[in-house]
């Protein structure tokens, strides 16, 4: 058992969530970043898929009621732990983690996984349906698995930040925005915004000018879809975007670069291309 002295900004438990019932308007969720879930479960030893906890600008203070190998992967933290290698927490010890070097989230995996209870197959915490267990609190108690494997990694050396370019492809609708609106959204950099959460990045930047009046009707959202309402001012969606939206797509952020758009913080500067 682990238990939450303080969840820091924002923190929940997560996996990699709830894939393949968007036709019954659930969302995916899952890690905003999941190779870095994924990282730092494979340095315990577990299941890529199992639940860890997704902390948001870190300041997290655990205490662990029984002993624990642990691994921390994502945006690196200033102190509280090493990144990227398997250590051990004793029993009965506190773990406290700092804030973020650079980038917005930081995943933390103990061996055996967090086994809150499962909703619809996932341990994920989802921000805008409210399904799943809630954001962690003081005095939340997460229980932990069983190992189910051997730690066979010693060392994942955490990289430096990617730079802050986003590769896109063009549509579905970019024929509702005016001639060249593509290219426009790629000439100058954007600005996040502090409205920007698990469900999308909300940018700050040159407006995108639609061609048409009007909405859509409600059409089904992807991982990574940049919408544009009426304001003119980019979304790019992460995982806890809706199902469907009524407002137009201009284009789709590559799978390859939504986890660096979940790490960005606000006011950090973000660029979009066409190129690769």
């Amino acid at each position: 058992m682990i238990e939450v002295v303080a969840p820091g900004p924002y923190a929940t438990v997560q996996d990699l969530g709830r894939p393949g019932l968007a036709h019954l308007g659930v969302p995916c969720s899952g890690a905003a970043d999941a190779p870095s879930l994924r990282l730092a479960n494979r340095l315990v030893g577990n299941p890529e898929g199992l639940a860890g906890v997704e902390l948001t600008f870190g300041m997290a203070r655990l205490r662990f009621h029984d002993a624990a190998w642990v691994a921390l992967a994502g945006a690196p933290l200033a102190s509280g732990a090493d990144m990227g290698a398997p250590f051990w927490v004793p029993a009965g010890a506190e773990l406290r983690l700092g804030p973020p070097v650079w980038g917005l989230r930081t995943y933390l995996a103990v061996r055996g996984g967090i086994e809150v209870e499962p909703v619809l197959g996932s341990r994920s915490t989802d921000s805008l349906s409210g399904l799943g267990p809630a954001p962690l609190r003081p005095g939340t108690l997460l229980p932990v698995g069983r190992p189910l494997g051997e730690i066979s990694a010693d060392l994942a050396p955490p990289p430096g930040p990617r730079p802050a370019v986003l590769r896109i492809l063009p549509g579905p609708r970019d024929d509702w925005f005016a001639p060249g609106a593509p290219a426009g959204l790629c000439a100058r950099p954007y600005t996040v915004t502090q409205d920007s959460n698990r469900v999308g990045v909300r940018l700050r930047g040159p407006e995108v000018v639609r061609a048409r009046r009007g909405e859509l009707p409600s059409e089904g959202m992807v991982l990574g879809a940049v919408q544009v309402p009426p304001s003119g001012q980019p979304i790019v969606f992460l995982a806890d975007h809706p199902p469907t939206g009524g407002y137009p797509v201009i284009g789709v952020v590559r799978a390859a670069d939504v986890p660096v758009a979940a790490q960005l913080r606000p006011g950090d500067e973000v660029r979009f291309t066409l190129r690769g």
